[in-house]
């Protein structure tokens, strides 16, 4: 398998070095946050001319490291390595497995040459709120399950073949060691049950298994699909469940975000300028673990496309919102939806995803959101097509599905 590049990531921690913040890399597991620590971010250090000596490394779940799991021992070993003034960097894997961990933490935090580094998976790692363990002292990185950027890098064949790949399978890392279709199956199959849904069982304690399971499927069944607690519970008391509450269905669906194994996009009033509380719509972090729930059937590509896009806009940094035109329509009311809203610092974007845009009618159709938005805002379509991007003469850009995912300035062409 060819080396995987995660140069992005790679610039984060350069960018955080020695800013007197604990980093954190929070994200769904086996995404590559121990490889980006070591080699990646391991290397990096080596190269500008680190000593060895000052780099301190464990990898807390190896069976070696065992006695470190106790959090004064930890304490002690750590404490030991430093034998000068000069700077050293902690980079320690999985320290969720340490009872007590925050404080050790925290207390490195008032050594002056300790940079620290850690990831963390299972139990309280999946949190999405874990910085606040460290007393707003952590400096959060969020790491991702490979781009199709990264993922075409290392991929054996060539773009159209690396899609076909990804959009099945996904971008989990170890997705490119696997040889067979068996394998890349199992794999993400046994990752699902017996890693995420097991780390949310224990971590909150979950009762009822086959609801939180339930759940899972009926969002991998919908993504791209508005859905809210409301209309899931419904669904459950329809099929004959009645020992279920609403704030049951609410607490698993928030425990699935958390988990980073979906993300909630949320309905923006883009006349309006303000949020719809419901329906939301959800995604799946990677699309070959929703693939797998389904047991690889419904393989709608265009949903499977608007997820993908959704992720790509994530992975970049954009805060995305499903958004919402209000508009006349012979003298009737209508919401159009726009796909995606994007807003990074005082830029935004508007982005559709088209499977196609074969005829006029469905062009008109994909453009009539974006038309009657009254913004000077980019507004693009994405389509599977691999042709030159183009612009229509409304000046809207229509651009290929590979293009957009593997050009990181493609919302500026």
């Amino acid at each position: 398998m060819k080396e995987i590049k995660r140069d992005a990531y790679l610039e984060k921690l350069i960018n955080r070095k020695e800013n007197g913040l604990i980093k954190v890399l929070t994200g769904i597991r086996r995404c590559g946050k121990s490889y980006l620590l070591d080699p990646i971010f391991k290397n990096y250090l080596l190269a500008s001319g680190i000593s060895e000596n000052h780099i301190i490394k464990l990898e807390l779940d190896k069976e070696e490291n065992k006695k470190y799991l106790d959090a004064h021992l930890l304490n002690e070993y750590i404490k030991s390595k430093i034998k000068d003034d000069k700077m050293y960097y902690i980079l320690l894997d999985e320290i969720q497995l340490v009872d007590g961990f925050e404080n050790v933490l925290n207390g490195f935090l008032y050594e002056r040459n300790l940079d620290v580094y850690v990831t963390g998976s299972n139990s309280k790692f999946l949190s999405s709120d874990i910085i606040t363990e460290f007393r707003g002292r952590g400096d959060e990185v969020k790491v991702f399950p490979l781009s199709f950027f990264e993922f075409a890098s290392a991929f054996e064949g060539d773009k159209n073949e690396a899609w076909n790949e990804y959009i099945l399978y996904g971008g989990l890392p170890l997705i490119l060691s696997k040889k067979t279709d068996e394998e890349k199956s199992k794999y993400l199959k046994d990752l699902f049950e017996q890693t995420y849904i097991k780390d949310i069982i224990e971590r909150n304690n979950v009762q009822r298994v086959d609801i939180i399971d339930s759940i899972v499927n009926m969002l991998a069944s919908s993504i791209g699909s508005l859905t809210n607690p409301k209309k899931i519970y419904d669904t459950f008391v329809s099929n004959g469940e009645r020992e279920i509450s609403i704030n049951t269905v609410t607490s698993y669906l928030k425990y699935l975000s958390d988990s980073f194994i979906v993300n909630k996009a949320d309905r923006y009033d883009i006349k309006g300028k303000k949020y719809i509380q419901t329906p939301q719509k959800y995604y799946f972090s990677d699309i070959g673990l929703r693939n797998a729930r389904l047991n690889f059937r419904q393989q709608e590509e265009n949903h499977i496309m608007e997820n993908v896009i959704y992720n790509e806009l994530i992975v970049r940094g954009y805060n995305v919102d499903v958004g919402v035109v209000d508009i006349r329509d012979n003298g009737d009311r209508k919401q159009l939806e726009v796909d995606f809203v994007c807003n990074f610092g005082n830029k935004r974007y508007y982005v559709q995803s088209a499977l196609n845009l074969e005829t006029r009618e469905k062009t008109l159709q994909e453009e009539r959101p974006l038309m009657n938005i009254n913004d000077n805002f980019r507004k693009i379509i994405v389509v599977k097509d691999n042709m030159k991007h183009w612009y229509t003469e409304e000046g809207i850009l229509i651009i290929g599905i590979q293009e957009f995912l593997l050009n990181k300035n493609s919302l500026d062409l």
